[in-house]
């Protein structure tokens, strides 16, 4: 008797080991580019800035993060990037280490050119 319940003590301490693994969920991917814009809100340059940055987080979700810091709030990251102008792009590979960096208003295809070869990807000249 005492070793049938010790067994079904085990056979319990089992089955709620099993529903208290986590389930399926997604895993979150470190990404390959992290595009990180420093301007301001009150900037025309950097306003015009906003649609582009959008266009590439949703164009490139996982493989591109877009960062944007906003320097008059945020002063630590402008001394951090050493601005001297804003808006100024960094693009920072998956280690974090910049590898590209621009200032003023930087356009979308301007942009996939510089990012293009880190992500693996090759265009045809005048196209996607």
């Amino acid at each position: 008797m005492l070793k049938r319940n010790y067994l079904l003590l085990i056979m319990i301490a089992l089955i709620c080991t099993l529903f208290a693994l986590p389930k399926d969920q997604p895993v979150k991917t470190k990404p390959i580019v992290t595009f990180v814009e420093l301007g301001s809100v009150n900037c025309v340059p950097c306003k015009m800035m906003q649609p582009v940055m959008k266009d590439i987080e949703t164009e490139y979700k996982e493989k591109i993060e877009v960062i944007f810091y906003d320097v008059n709030k945020n002063r630590e990251m402008a001394e951090k990037y050493n601005i001297k102008l804003i808006p100024t792009q960094v693009f920072l590979d998956k280690d974090g280490k910049e590898f590209y960096r621009h200032e003023g208003f930087f356009p979308k295809e301007e942009i996939l050119k510089i990012v293009d070869p880190k992500l693996g990807i090759k265009r045809k000249v005048g196209g996607k």
